[in-house]
């Protein structure tokens, strides 16, 4: 990884015009950036909000379109593993065509998908526009996220304001997703949660013709695609395998075939990526050393995140007895304290500190939270032992989102912008996936586990619940652990000091373009030497 001192990323020459002058720079005015920002984070929240919104539906949808329980988790891992493997070919596609018109593309494309969704009238549409709506959001996602890195590129204080209320929407659209799934199921449809995304995405396509401008051009060279398909079909055999471990168990081939194959097709993918002239993914985006501690950062983090949804939305529901509307505002105090702590860590403490203190105070909270969680029990109460964990909680979200966020995009050249933002969402993926079915996996055991150690009471149900509770318990206190992890990982990476700022970002030189200008310092090693031809 790159180990360069900071100071070193700021001996770069003056921002210099590309060809054409100023218009090639994005042209975003102090208030029009700040629009923008809205947009593209209406563009997230649609993303982040429909992993979990259907999830409430499910249940109605089921029993309205009549097919068998088993099919459900499917209508889930479709969208899954659509977006995740998707991701990357989305991020190089916004790369190599332009980022607003991906953007666009997007966000147009999920809007359609989603309608479809909407009016199914049976399983398989419902499976199929799920699909899309991962399909599209792969090309959304990491367009989203490299527009916002070229439009706060050149403000320390202000990108780290922009980042941290895009990552406080990152961090709460889950709990979002739970609410709106509620309030929409219980008074209107099932059929909502997905009609919804028509409204916002409707507000987020005019904004964006409106307001997003690309900072370059795109440029256009031959795509890897011998890379493309290794990487798509190894993701996909990761986000399949790790899908069906808690239907199949870890010991039978349909999980470890899949997860085997996908990890093995990864390493192709890497060698591959070495060796060609156009790379999907320069390994110089992954191999400086802020970026790769924030992507191994958020992967871990994404894996502790899966625990708070949804083991606690099944206490709530199913223990206290709340209703999906309950549930979902019971996780609006977590959602105000994951927005406050995100966007004061990436405004007022990020550009002082850079990410190094920030993000383990983060996965510190988070993991308090956890172990605050492994107390519940039959006779707690929300106020008492849920919204203390959930406070503290939160703010470690926000701690940990904003500047993970503005650190993977951090220095990048804005040809490599789609994706290094593609790799933002894909950990946060592969991490939730492995995140649902260790966490799974484990409270089936610690409930069979409790079962067979009181054999004499198993069928009563003050022990079915305490078996219950022996479960969530592991997988707080294994989230917790997985929290600390994290915090120590990000302490031991991350650089100490301010993130680099480069004000040249949008005009960078493009050394697989002839015509835009030399730069004489880059915080990444240039193309030509990551690979041989």
């Amino acid at each position: 990884m790159n180990t360069d001192n900071p100071s070193t990323t700021k001996a770069r020459s003056a921002p210099r015009s590309a060809p054409g002058g100023d218009a090639a720079r994005p042209r975003h005015s102090g208030a029009n950036r700040w629009l923008a920002l809205v947009v593209l984070s209406l563009a997230q929240l649609m993303d982040i909000l429909d992993s979990t919104i259907v999830a409430i539906a499910l249940p109605t949808a089921q029993h309205d379109l009549g097919f068998p329980a088993g099919y459900r988790q499917w209508v889930l891992t479709g969208y899954a593993l659509a977006f995740g493997s998707l991701l990357l070919l989305g991020g190089r596609l916004s790369d190599f065509f332009g980022r607003k018109r991906l953007f666009l593309v997007g966000v147009g494309g999920f809007a359609l998908a989603s309608a479809v969704g909407g009016a199914a009238g049976n399983f398989t549409t419902l499976l199929a526009a799920r699909v899309g709506q991962g399909a599209f959001a792969a090309m959304l996602a990491p367009a989203a996220l490299s527009l916002l890195s070229i439009t706060f590129a050149d403000n320390a204080r202000e990108r780290g304001r922009a980042f941290g209320i895009f990552g406080a929407v990152s961090g709460a659209g889950g709990a979002v997703g739970l609410l709106l799934g509620g309030v929409l199921t219980q008074g209107l449809s099932w059929r909502w949660c997905l009609y919804v995304n028509l409204v916002i995405a409707a507000v987020a396509f005019v904004g964006g013709l409106c307001l997003l401008h690309d900072g370059d051009r795109p440029r256009r060279v031959r795509l890897d695609i011998t890379g493309t398909v290794i990487v798509v079909l190894g993701l996909v055999g990761i986000v399949f395998g790790l899908g069906t471990a808690e239907t199949n168990g870890w010991h039978d081939v349909a999980t470890l075939g899949p997860v085997i194959a996908g990890v093995v097709l990864i390493a192709v993918f890497v060698v591959i990526e070495r060796r060609t002239a156009h790379p999907l993914l320069p390994l110089r985006v992954v191999l400086d050393r802020v970026r790769g501690a924030a992507y191994l950062t958020l992967g871990i983090a994404g894996i502790g995140m899966f625990a708070v949804f949804l083991f606690l939305t099944y206490y709530l529901e199913n223990t206290l007895g709340f209703t999906p509307v309950q549930t979902g505002l019971a996780f609006l105090p977590m959602i105000g304290l994951v927005m406050a702590g995100a966007v004061f860590s990436g405004a007022v403490l990020l550009p002082r500190t850079g990410p190094r203190p920030l993000v383990p105070i983060g996965c510190l909270l988070a993991a308090i939270g956890m172990v605050v969680l492994t107390g519940i029990g039959g006779g707690s109460s929300y106020g008492a032992n849920v919204l203390p964990a959930l406070l503290v909680t939160g703010a470690g979200f926000g701690f940990i989102f904003g500047p993970v966020q503005n650190a993977a995009t951090s220095g990048v050249r804005s040809y490599d912008a789609g994706v290094a933002s593609a790799l933002v969402t894909t950990a946060q993926q592969i991490g939730g996936s492995i995140g649902t079915a260790v966490f799974s996996s484990l409270t089936t055991t610690a409930i069979a586990s409790y079962l067979s150690a009181h054999p004499a009471t198993a069928a009563q149900p003050v022990t079915i619940a305490e078996a219950t509770f022996a479960g969530y318990h592991l997988v707080f206190w294994v989230a917790a652990a997985v929290f600390l992890s994290s915090a120590v990982l990000a302490a031991l990476l991350f650089r100490s000091g301010p993130l680099p700022v480069d004000a040249g970002h949008a005009a960078d030189h493009d050394p697989l373009d002839p015509r835009s200008p030399a730069i004489t310092a880059d915080h990444d090693t240039p193309p030509d030497k990551e690979h041989t031809a």
